[in-house]
């Protein structure tokens, strides 16, 4: 057997901006099932529960070099022998930044599924930015020149940058890792990919989000065949970024070993994620898309504090 790895052919004469307008009429019954929570969530503007512009009190400190005098609240301090600054909340769309994965590795699609990691990726992301920006949130795709937006502008950028990467790929599209690229304290963070790289890799990337206070969501996707390994008999494994073939004659015996380096991979991963207060959950192409949405939704949308790390299976 020997393990399929490309899209999918489509219809003839069809081009790349076609294929992905005739994928998004697929979508409006996602994103009609994802509304359905989606209203329960308080829309729009929200406290967040740090230092900025707002109305709402949040706490008292004592002057520091650098405030200025209006910043006093003098009533307050004249209760004391100390200055004191009166902070409020900020009241404000929260910052997300959205990346998909568009390395070779995204293509594959087995016998198994009906569709490549990339297109049920691309799903993802653009659901979900449809379902943050009618939030109020302020959404972005994590390249270089992108900067965050609402409404419908902000779902054309999303959609631009998918299908432009697509089209016409650069380097940085299809790197395996996100980019580095200055984000905002605070921001949150969503990485959708199949995060096969090395561990060592990822894990270096997920600490320098941390140290920034960055907030990050990782979604990992992955064809069945890739957590399954269903295979049997003779089967011939053909590299997807590397130009490299493996021929094994018992491909069931391989079976528990590779479990095994699967697990402690993510296991890498998830020691890292936990540590640091991400979060990290994976979904398989032959399962709904509703059910990874709806709970990366309710991940954003509910906050960090209400959020447990899921392990894989979800």
């Amino acid at each position: 057997m020997r393990l399929p790895f490309s899209l999918t052919a489509a219809p003839a004469g069809m081009g790349l901006r076609e294929q992905a307008e005739s994928l998004a009429e697929a979508m409006p019954p996602l994103v009609t099932q994802a509304e359905r929570i989606a209203s329960t969530v308080a829309q729009g503007v929200h406290g967040r529960r740090r230092t900025g512009i707002g109305e709402s009190f949040w706490q008292f400190r004592r002057f520091r070099e650098g405030d200025t005098a209006a910043s006093v609240d003098w009533r307050h301090s004249a209760r004391s022998a100390h200055l004191f600054v009166r902070e409020t909340e900020v009241e404000a769309a929260e910052s997300i930044w959205i990346w998909r994965d568009g390395s070779a590795s995204m293509d594959y699609v087995s016998e198994f599924a009906n569709c490549t990691k990339k297109d049920r990726a691309t799903i993802l992301a653009l659901a979900l930015t449809s379902l943050l920006v009618q939030g109020g949130e302020s959404v972005a795709p994590l390249v270089s020149n992108a900067t965050p937006g609402t409404g419908r502008a902000a779902q054309r950028r999303m959609a631009h940058a998918l299908l432009d990467a697509e089209e016409t790929p650069d380097e940085a599209a299809t790197l395996s890792l996100p980019p580095q690229r200055y984000l905002p304290r605070y921001a949150q963070v969503v990485l959708i990919s199949d995060f096969l790289s090395p561990a060592e890799d990822i894990i270096t990337r997920l600490k320098a989000y941390a140290a920034k206070g960055v907030r990050v969501h990782l979604v990992q996707v992955l064809d069945p065949a890739e957590e399954d390994l269903p295979f049997s008999g003779r089967t011939e494994f053909e590299g997807i970024e590397e130009p490299m073939k493996l021929m094994i004659g018992r491909a069931e015996k391989l079976r528990s070993a590779y479990h095994a380096k699967l697990e402690e991979h993510r296991n890498r991963i998830l020691d890292v994620v936990q540590r640091v207060n991400f979060t990290f959950a994976t979904h398989r192409t032959d399962r709904s898309p509703q059910t990874a949405l709806l709970a990366l939704y309710g991940t954003l949308a509910n906050g960090m504090d209400n959020f447990k790390t899921t392990r894989p299976g979800s």
